[in-house]
């Protein structure tokens, strides 16, 4: 059972991005151990927001470029004696293999699925509420009360036009959480403030603090600061600054 929680907050807008796909990609993987219907309209949900994140025509790119900024990184630190190079040396070789594969990947991704009768049709109604009844999308009916072996064989299908993107972006995020430092500090009064080297842009910040904790983190920040404000939930009234000296981790991946 964990007992810390962490709280995240992407400094730019490609970081963001990354961060909503491992999201949606956590996501569809737990819908995909479900053996219910429930579980696989979850899972179809979660894929059309995938879809709809990497319908942008600058998102390639924009992975590709994060990519190789972290294969130069770690280039550069292959020069350090420090580093276990055999660890290294994986590394750099899983980051080189995605950006060759997006390198010959031409056209937008998962466009394919752009010619799905099914998904355009449960994608049409997914803004109303309720949309996707029984006898609005018979069709999906239909496909939910296939066995789950068949429905699984589908989503993986579909899955597949997304998932080397994906797991590139599981791969970035790892690389930079675990490549950063952790430091102990304390906010005052529930307040803690940071001024950031521009030089070497901070790309995440995350707070950790004990899960059972009467508090949560809210962060916000740019290339040049970020701030912490550790919040008391109150439901029924706005949530206030906490007033107490609290003690966290914190982790500034620069990486």
């Amino acid at each position: 059972m964990n007992t810390t929680i962490t709280y995240e907050q992407p400094l730019n807008e490609r970081i963001r991005t990354l961060m909503r796909l491992e999201s949606l990609y956590s996501q569809i993987q737990s819908n995909l151990s479900g053996e219910l219907p429930t579980d696989s309209r979850n899972a179809v949900n979660t894929l059309l927001e995938i879809q709809h994140i990497f319908s942008r025509t600058d998102i390639k790119t924009d992975i590709l470029k994060e990519l190789e900024r972290l294969s130069t990184a770690f280039e550069l630190l292959s020069k350090n004696p420090n580093v276990d190079s055999t660890k290294l040396s994986s590394i750099l070789e899983e980051l080189n293999l995605f950006i060759g594969v997006l390198h010959d990947h031409h056209g937008p991704i998962g466009q394919q699925l752009k010619q799905n009768t099914l998904l355009n049709s449960i994608r049409q109604r997914s803004s109303i509420a309720g949309g996707s009844c029984a006898f609005d999308l018979p069709g999906f009916h239909f496909w939910l009360s296939k066995i789950n072996k068949e429905r699984l064989s589908d989503l993986a299908d579909w899955l597949s036009h997304f998932e080397v993107m994906l797991k590139a972006t599981e791969l970035m995020l790892r690389m930079m959480r675990e490549s950063a430092s952790i430091t102990t500090e304390c906010a005052t009064g529930g307040f803690f403030q940071k001024d950031l080297d521009t030089s070497s842009p901070c790309q995440l910040v995350r707070v950790t603090v004990p899960n059972d904790c009467s508090y949560y983190a809210e962060i916000s920040g740019s290339k040049h600061r970020f701030s912490i404000r550790f919040m008391q939930l109150r439901l029924t009234e706005k949530d206030i600054v906490s007033d107490n000296d609290i003690e966290f981790k914190l982790t500034c991946c620069v990486l």
